[in-house]
């Protein structure tokens, strides 16, 4: 019997077999060390090389147009904002056909654009063959995005 077996005398048939493959695991384990099959396994092992990339060569003139083409076709979500307003949930389930809804934004106000839900420009409403259309009156600069974004507005 194992030192362990005798330090934790077993209560069950289960409680032996797990003593029993406990000792088994020690021994190989000590095997293993005393016999240096753990130095012969690294050595057996590929060598690593690391990975080389052709494609990290001087940045070309103009960096920001390569990248830039590459997201070109994602699609973004434009919303144009005509305004907002908060209503109890009761006043909603009012509502019907010809009901007028009063909005924050005053008649004549730009409209806010946003893209993917940021503020990217403020227009005013055009109506073009008969579609509504946006004409942009005041594009947000960068350095105001990002200082909105820094907000979290």
């Amino acid at each position: 019997m194992s030192d362990s077996a005798a330090e934790f005398p077993p209560d069950s048939k289960g409680d032996a077999e797990q003593d029993a493959m406990a000792a088994e695991w020690a021994a190989a384990l000590e095997q293993q060390a005393s016999s240096g099959t753990a130095s012969e396994v690294t050595d057996a092992a590929p060598q690593m090389t690391p990975a080389t990339f052709a494609n990290f060569s001087p940045a070309p003139a103009n960096p920001a147009g390569n990248d830039l083409n590459m997201i070109l076709d994602i699609p973004v979500q434009l919303t144009v904002e005509l305004g907002r307003t908060r209503i109890p949930i009761k006043n909603i389930l009012q509502l019907a056909q010809g009901s007028v809804v009063e909005l924050d934004a005053m008649a004549g106000e730009p409209m806010d654009v946003l893209v993917n839900g940021f503020l990217i420009a403020q227009g005013e409403v055009v109506v073009v063959n008969d579609k509504f259309g946006i004409r942009l009156t005041d594009i947000v600069t960068p350095s105001e995005r990002m200082r909105r974004l820094s907000k979290g507005n």
